[in-house]
């Protein structure tokens, strides 16, 4: 009997369709993730997350009209509990200290993607924080 796991459900946010085509694929084979609804900018983004109310969003920053920062404040202050993972191809520490204090849950690299979404998925849906040790010392200058 195959074991039974509390599916985690995500919006993926991204104006790439090849991106988000990405992760799918990449997720397609957890058993405990599945991708309940994507979006294209940030307007559609929070439809769908009204919508849908996703246990976990992937959200890329750089969109046009909606950004990601004003996304994920719009999202969290209509759903405070929103859980939020940044995924962008910008490392720079302003972008990432935006994105945190709008309240993102994590923050990751396209380029770390492969090795590191699954972990920080599961670790945010479990209620940690995660941001990359290269992201944080820009940061905090440590």
């Amino acid at each position: 009997m195959a074991a039974s796991y509390p599916t985690i459900r995500l919006l993926t946010v991204d104006d790439h369709p090849l991106m988000r085509a990405g992760v799918a694929a990449l997720l397609g084979n957890e058993p405990d993730i599945a991708i309940v609804a994507e979006a294209s900018d940030g307007r559609e983004a929070i439809q769908q997350f009204r919508t849908h109310r996703p246990d976990i969003t992937l959200m890329d920053l750089q969109m046009p009209g909606m950004r990601g920062v004003e996304t994920i404040t719009a999202i969290r202050a209509e759903f405070p509990g929103a859980r939020i993972i940044v995924l962008t191809t910008y490392s720079g520490d302003v972008q990432a200290l935006r994105a945190i204090k709008a309240g993102a849950s994590g923050y990751l690299l396209k380029s770390m993607l492969r090795k590191e979404l699954l972990e920080t998925i599961r670790a945010v849906h479990a209620g940690q924080r995660r941001v990359p040790a290269e992201i944080a010392n820009e940061i905090f200058g440590t």
